[in-house]
């Protein structure tokens, strides 16, 4: 997460959202509401779907947009080493997604590693993590815990971790609820970067909270409703539950303003390249042909 100021006088009026509503009906998470039965058939049913975001062009594109959101470059295979404090009373964020010492998804990570790997240098912090989460508290993982970080980051084994954490914790769900609720490969993006900054939570400010405050102003796509409306009333309720967090004008929300929503106003629903944003002041390009073999970007 990435604190900073908003610019308010760039975007549209017509684009500015109104204050989020607050819902009546609890969230539910629809790819385990049900039963066993139903929710096969669902799983079937999205499997059968073409791979959107989940083809592995597309799914570099967002890895590169995430990137540029979190650590504020294209580059996003040389953040596995990545951990600092930002302030921002999530303690520890490290790695490719940000993964926090306070909201759970560090200790997610860490725990499968360990149950892989056993005796990796980040096992003996796993009591602290427990005891730290939903805090900001560093007790127990300062002064080494940032340092085995990085020692460990230097292994494969390691990095595929984080790999698979982003994919089952936040990918995965975020993609598949996309593509149940009739969205193309933009709006899949616009779910998985929401449920990256918001969580997978039911509450208001949870990504199922979101969700479902959008979808009580706007049908979905699987409703009959038109997309890019939709689109941009789930953006409106995530632009607003970002500001809410901490304040008006204190966060920034460039992920919104000058990039989802400007793909969202070109119709770029496909998520295609040639793609240009901007990013806390910064402009980024991904190119026609995205290379995906792993090299960072514009190397030989």
């Amino acid at each position: 997460m990435i604190l900073g100021v908003g610019s308010e006088d760039e975007i549209p009026l017509a684009d500015r959202p109104r204050e989020a509503q607050k819902t009546t009906t609890p969230a539910q998470n629809p790819l385990k509401s049900g039963t066993a039965s139903e929710r096969r058939a669902l799983e079937a049913r999205i499997a059968k779907m073409p791979a959107g975001l989940a083809a592995p062009a597309k799914k570099e594109i967002a890895a590169r947009l995430v990137s540029t959101a979190e650590h504020s470059t294209l580059n996003w295979r040389g953040q596995y080493d990545a951990i600092e404090d930002l302030g921002d009373g999530n303690g520890y964020t490290a790695g490719i997604i940000g993964f926090c010492s306070g909201t759970n998804d560090m200790l997610q990570l860490v725990e499968a590693y360990t149950a892989e790997h056993p005796g990796n240098g980040l096992a003996p912090y796993l009591p602290a993590l427990r005891e730290v989460d939903g805090t900001d508290s560093h007790e127990g993982l300062d002064p080494g815990f940032a340092d085995a970080w990085v020692a460990e980051a230097g292994k494969p084994a390691f990095r595929a971790a984080q790999d698979a954490a982003r994919d089952r914790i936040y990918f995965d769900p975020a993609v598949r609820l996309a593509k149940m609720d009739g969205l193309g490969t933009l709006g899949q993006f616009i779910y998985y970067d929401a449920m990256l900054l918001h969580g997978p939570g039911l509450e208001p400010d949870g990504f199922y909270g979101i969700r479902q405050a959008s979808m009580e102003k706007a049908r979905t796509a699987a409703e009959g409703g038109a997309e890019r409306r939709y689109l941009n009333a789930f953006l409106d309720e995530s632009r607003s539950a970002m500001r809410a967090r901490t304040g008006p004008g204190t966060r920034d929300t460039s992920r919104i303003d000058t990039a989802q929503r400007v793909f969202l106003r070109n119709g770029n629903m496909a998520l295609a390249a040639p793609l240009e944003w901007r990013m806390y002041g910064e402009w980024f390009r991904i190119p026609a042909t995205p290379d995906v073999t792993g090299r960072p970007p514009g190397s030989p």
